[in-house]
């Protein structure tokens, strides 16, 4: 008898339900997990000056201790942080209980930083606004940087900052906003995403953004001019990298219950989402702007682009075959496994710094 190697996540399981008691208790009583750490915000705070870094910005954030704290997960929010009385960190809320849940919790406006288009149409029925400020993981420019700041220090709070999973460039967005608006301290800023947020190591540059930036002053955010837009719009093959990444986060579910739907994400369906992502890489591989990147890059796109295709050739036969997963696991998995390593080493060269 094959045992589903769900199995083997009991643990993880038992884990999960103590952070849903966790999550009750925080839905009975209001506050998030994370206590405020003032609630005055300040649009003439003075900006805290950069660290004078002696290593990477991520080792300095590893020096100042912070107690242990464990995220909120709420339906349609994960990764949520209360980091101060104003500003809170975390997943993109995926659909209208998760924003009617910000708007029960005070929450006024939306910063988000991710690259898809947010629905801020969805948000204005439950009195709530969006701001889109999409950044790159390899760091936040100077643009980028007044935008954040202006957003926090002239719109109505308290504020709710995310990006996809809410774990580097919505913690960093964040950051800047505690910089800027309560007058943290940088190494505390950025410990608040290494220790709580969990922002990951390969990210320095979000990181050394925080710490060592130019964040603008006041004055100098109140003469930037910003608009405050809801949507900023991508095309060609920014706009489809935000959708596979949200098609890949669809399959690493399926994987995790052996190639078959699961019951929590009853809508995902292993071979559609694999056949879509197998199609946005055929378009991109064929986009114009291919052109301009390097043969590396391109040679990067031919692996996911062939081996998502593999990856569909076998969710198919499956399928069609009416054979269960299990029989083909070991493919299954080395051919999303290598696809997934590809994405991640592109990432590296490409994305992350």
């Amino acid at each position: 008898m094959i045992v589903p190697r769900t199995a083997a996540r009991a643990l993880g399981v038992c884990a999960l339900a103590g952070a849903a008691a966790l999550t009750v208790a925080c839905r009975a009583s209001a506050p998030l997990p994370v206590e405020a750490q003032g609630d005055a915000r300040s649009a003439s705070v003075e900006v805290p000056p950069p660290l004078p870094l002696q290593g990477t910005a991520y080792d300095a954030a590893g020096l100042v201790p912070l107690p242990e704290v464990p995220p909120g997960n709420y339906p349609g929010l994960h990764n949520v942080y209360r980091l101060s009385g104003t500003i809170l960190s975390g997943s993109e809320p995926i659909d209208e209980e998760a924003l009617a849940q910000l708007a029960a919790w005070g929450v006024k406006t939306i910063l988000s930083v991710d690259g898809k288009v947010p629905d801020s149409e969805g948000a204005a029925r439950e009195g709530l606004r969006y701001v889109h400020v999409p950044i790159q993981y390899k760091g936040i420019d100077d643009d980028q940087i007044a935008r954040i700041a202006k957003t926090f220090r002239e719109l109505e709070g308290p504020f709710y900052v995310h990006c996809f999973h809410g774990r580097h460039r919505g913690p960093a967005a964040a950051a800047i906003g505690r910089v800027a608006v309560d007058g943290l301290s940088r190494d505390r800023a950025i410990a608040e995403m290494r220790q709580w947020c969990s922002t990951a190591q390969k990210y320095e540059g979000l990181y050394a953004t925080v710490a060592t930036a130019d964040i603008p002053t006041a004055a100098e955010t109140e003469a930037y001019e910003f608009d405050f837009t809801a949507a900023h719009a991508f095309g060609g093959f920014r706009e489809a990298m935000v959708a596979m990444a949200r098609i890949s986060n669809e399959l690493d579910l399926v994987r995790d219950n052996d190639w078959r739907p699961d019951p929590a994400h009853p809508d995902v369906d292993p071979l559609q989402s694999a056949t879509q992502l197998h199609q946005f890489l055929v378009a991109c591989s064929e986009m114009d702007e291919m052109a301009t990147y390097p043969d590396s890059f391109a040679k990067w796109m031919d692996t996911c682009r062939n081996g998502s295709g593999e990856l569909v050739e076998l969710l198919t036969e499956c399928r069609a075959e009416k054979v269960e997963p299990e029989s083909l696991y070991e493919r299954i998995d080395a051919v999303y496994d290598a696809v997934s390593q590809s994405c991640l080493d592109c990432h590296g060269d490409y994305r992350n710094r």
